[in-house]
C-alpha cells in the first residue's frame, strides 16, 4: 500500500480525526504551553526549539510523508461543536509483510482528559488500523505507574502483554514501559486445534 494516499480523516461522535496542518501552529503550542506540567511525567524531553513554528512545521511536513509512505498515520483530534484541538494520536511503526502491525501513541491535553476523547479516538484508529489497513496487529507501551493510560488501554482491548526495560528516555530517563497489543482476530488462551 505505498505510494500516494489520500487524505485520511476518521469520525467519532465527537470528534474528526485528520492529520495535522500547518494553520493548527497556535493551536497545538499554546494547548502543549497549557499542559505542560500534565504531560511531562509522560513523554520524552522536550527539545529547545519544541513549541517553535519551524519545528511544528517539520512536524506537519514529517506527518504527510509518513501518510503517504505508510509507515505512519498522525491524527490530531478536533471537537467538532468548536473547531477545539484537543490532543493527538500517531498509528505509527507500520509494518508491513508477515507483521502486518503498527504502534499506537496518543496524548491528550489537561483540560480534556478523563473525558472519554481519548477513549473515542482510541476505537477509531484501532477500527481504521483492522479495516482499512489490514493490519494484524496493533501495540501500545506506557509507564507502569501510568494508570490511567493502562486502564484506557485495557477498556480498548488491549492486553498486557509484558515490560520492555529501558525502552524509551522520559523526561530525561530511560524507563521501563509495559507492553499491549490489541489483536484483529485474538486467539490468546484460546486452544487451537490440529
Amino acid at each position: 500500500m505505498l505510494g500516494r494516499r489520500r487524505k485520511v480523516q476518521l469520525e467519532t461522535e465527537r470528534m474528526s480525526l485528520r492529520l495535522p496542518d500547518h494553520s493548527d501552529w497556535r493551536a497545538w503550542a499554546d494547548l502543549r504551553v497549557q499542559s505542560r506540567e500534565f504531560l511531562t511525567p509522560w513523554e520524552p524531553a522536550w527539545s529547545p526549539d519544541h513549541l517553535s513554528r519551524k519545528a511544528f512545521t517539520n512536524r506537519v511536513y514529517w506527518a504527510q510523508r509518513s501518510n503517504s509512505n505508510g509507515t505512519a498515520v498522525p491524527f490530531f483530534l478536533i471537537r467538532r461543536s468548536d473547531n477545539q484541538l484537543l490532543g493527538a494520536i500517531t498509528l505509527d511503526n507500520i509494518r508491513r509483510g508477515p507483521a502486518q502491525a503498527g504502534t499506537t501513541g496518543y496524548w491528550i491535553g489537561e483540560p480534556f482528559a478523563r473525558q472519554g476523547y481519548m477513549r473515542e479516538a482510541i476505537a477509531a484508529v484501532v477500527h481504521y488500523a483492522f479495516v482499512d489497513l489490514d493490519l494484524s496487529r496493533i501495540e501500545a507501551g506506557c509507564l507502569p505507574e501510568n494508570t490511567a493510560s493502562r486502564r484506557l488501554l485495557e477498556e480498548c482491548g488491549y492486553k498486557y502483554e509484558g515490560v520492555a526495560q529501558s525502552y524509551l528516555e522520559i523526561n530525561g530517563r530511560w524507563r521501563n514501559h509495559v507492553l499491549y497489543a490489541n489483536l484483529r482476530a485474538d486467539r490468546r488462551g484460546k486452544a487451537v486445534i490440529a
